[in-house]
């Protein structure tokens, strides 16, 4: 017979769980599960530290409306607001597929330096608070940049002229007068101020412009900025010339303390170096005359003992 039939199970026996069978021999009870969960120490809990970032859809629509303005849209020519959405996310991509030495080319023709480390959509914001008409001495790819930031469908390969067309036919009638008015008002205030007052021209312009040509510039910048826009531009611009003239003066006058400073460091330097060279030799000569002091004084007890 089987080991299994020999040792049959009892269907009368009671399985007592753990927990009894501690009972029964009068042992501690098992902890629980709950009772070792409730025992542990509670985990800290996580919080974020920073918000995550708001998608576009969460931002109320004034704001919406100022991002697309930052990026050259026009929020009154979308009737819905995932329209304007969309256009949001198509401009940002435009943005981001654009040449960045082509945009830092557009800000330096337009005299405001790029600043540092900035992103594309940085520079793009620049390039689109530009009102220009005037595109003497733009680059080639520095125009396809501004016509796609200008709203124009633009393939890149574009030759210059094609583009200065297409940019001075998408202006509008009324922003042509205003143009037109701008100009007026420059050219008062031009003549008003005089040629003393004018600023270096456009980079890109001939350099053997007239004094005449130069004097219009302030016209350009009030055509551009409007009056206060354009007088504020020039005084910027001046405030930042005599700034830098003082820097470079400050600079020049601390280069030549620098210079004097190291000609009395090197005068200091050669008379330090002679007076060791001086008491080397003066130490070397005692030190023969002591020599032949003792060489005298030792052949005289030799030769002359007492």
């Amino acid at each position: 017979m089987s080991r299994g039939s020999s040792n049959p199970t009892n269907p009368d026996e009671l399985k007592l769980l753990p927990d009894a069978l501690h009972a029964t021999a009068g042992l501690p009870a098992a902890p629980s599960s709950a009772a070792l969960t409730s025992s542990l120490p509670a985990s800290p809990q996580i919080t974020a530290t920073t918000p995550p970032a708001r998608q576009l859809v969460d931002r109320p629509q004034e704001e919406l409306e100022i991002i697309a303005e930052d990026l050259g849209l026009k929020p009154r020519l979308y009737k819905t607001r995932q329209q304007l959405i969309s256009a949001i996310h198509a401009r940002r991509q435009l943005i981001a597929g654009m040449n960045r030495e082509a945009m830092v080319d557009v800000l330096r023709w337009a005299n405001r330096p790029p600043p540092p480390g900035a992103s594309k959509e940085t520079l793009a914001h620049e390039i689109v608070s530009l009102r220009t008409m005037r595109f003497e001495g733009l680059t080639q790819r520095g125009l396809v940049v501004l016509a796609a930031l200008r709203g124009l469908e633009v393939k890149g390969d574009e030759p210059i002229p094609l583009l200065v067309r297409r940019l001075k036919r998408q202006e509008s009638f009324f922003s042509k007068i205003n143009r037109k008015r701008r100009t007026l008002l420059g050219a008062v205030v031009s003549n008003f101020i005089g040629p003393a007052a004018a600023s270096p021209s456009r980079p890109g312009a001939p350099s053997d412009a007239t004094a005449e040509g130069r004097s219009l510039s302030i016209k350009h910048e009030i055509e551009e900025a409007g009056l206060f826009g354009g007088l504020a531009g020039r005084i910027k611009k001046s405030a930042d010339g005599y700034v830098n003239q003082k820097l470079d003066e400050i600079e020049a006058r601390i280069d030549r303390k620098l210079d004097e400073i190291d000609r009395r460091l090197a005068e200091w330097r050669d008379k330090e170096i002679a007076n060791r060279i001086l008491i080397l030799k003066i130490t070397l000569w005692a030190s023969v005359i002591v020599g032949l002091f003792s060489l005298v004084y030792s052949y005289i007890q030799i030769h002359f003992p007492r």
